[in-house]
């Protein structure tokens, strides 16, 4: 195999690595605050450039990500200048930026915590954290169900595209997913303030996640065959079944995914900035979902995690293979 296509591969599997021992430290300087800066620069600047807000919402969905990209070109090509190792500690700790395997775990962890010392109001507002509906009133039941379905979403956007576009065109790619990812986060809501202008930022995000949110039901069923707890053929069962409900063209395959290998059932009533939202149920009430849920599903998203990885190197050795280094 070629030296680079070795050194890909070490950054890969380096970066996953740092992302599961070190995770996301708030005092660590990280390129998302950077780019959530931009993206809110542009927010108030574009609408004053353009007539048409939702040519404003093109231009920010097309200028955010390109930034990233050609920032993250440069800073690897003028470290890599140094030498060849701090050229690849530089895609590592781009890639690294990207993942959110670590950081997800911690934050399930804590809610988890919270509930089994008996203390809903540190559940709620640690769940407020890493949700965007209302946990101000949640029951124990629906704390759990919005943790697990915020870790099954959230393995997609936090790790599986990350890594396929981080083998497929290496850090840049990632941290333009990033980007992507972040622009729908803060502006990609179909309320009256963004559905104008964030609305090309939520389709292209929805576009980036649509092969990796599929790619769900190859990889948790096959996680769920090392997982005591999984159910291998009722995850790839309810995710073909289920994964389609979800008025997101993207969530319901991991969320059934998971429900299926977790034997629970998914969705219901929430509530977003007080106003009631049904979503549709996914997965088959097998029984009751438990506290202990929250821990099995940031154990199958860990064990995804590592699939995930493993099919990504594959993914680079074949491109390297066809195309050459």
């Amino acid at each position: 195999m070629p030296s680079c296509a070795l050194h890909q591969i070490f950054v890969l599997i380096a970066a996953w690595l740092f992302d599961a021992l070190v995770g996301d430290p708030e005092k660590l300087p990280h390129p998302v605050r950077a780019i959530g800066a931009l993206i809110v620069r542009l927010e108030h600047r574009a609408p004053q450039w353009f007539k048409n807000k939702k040519n404003a919402g093109v231009c920010i969905g097309i200028f955010v990500p390109a930034t990233a990209y050609v920032g993250a070109f440069f800073f690897i090509a003028l470290a890599g200048a140094i030498s060849v190792f701090v050229g690849l500690l530089a895609s590592v700790v781009c890639i690294y930026y990207c993942l959110a395997t670590r950081c997800l775990a911690s934050e399930a962890a804590g809610v988890y915590r919270d509930l089994k010392k008996g203390d809903i109001i540190m559940a709620r507002h640690r769940l407020s954290r890493i949700v965007g509906r209302d946990t101000a009133h949640l029951s124990e039941s629906d704390i759990v169900r919005a943790t697990v379905e915020t870790v099954s979403e959230n393995t997609v956007d936090g790790i599986i595209s990350p890594l396929v576009y981080a083998a497929l065109g290496g850090a840049p790619l990632a941290l333009a997913f990033k980007a992507v990812s972040t622009l729908d986060s803060m502006i990609g809501y179909k309320n009256e303030k963004y559905r104008e202008l964030g609305w090309f930022s939520a389709r292209l995000d929805d576009v980036l996640n649509f092969i990796p949110a599929r790619l769900c039901l190859i990889l948790v069923p096959l996680a769920s065959l090392v997982l005591p707890f999984g159910h291998s053929g009722s995850a790839f069962k309810t995710g073909m079944r289920d994964g389609r409900k979800s008025p997101s063209p993207n969530s319901g395959f991991p969320e059934a995914c998971f429900a299926g290998s977790l034997g629970i059932q998914l969705g219901g009533q929430c509530s977003y900035a007080g106003v009631i939202s049904g979503k549709p149920l996914i997965g088959d009430k097998d029984r009751e979902i438990a506290i202990y849920d929250i821990q099995r599903a940031v154990s199958l998203m860990w064990a995804v995690s590592g699939l995930c990885l493993v099919f990504c190197t594959g993914i680079f050795f074949i491109i390297t293979i066809v195309w050459g280094c």
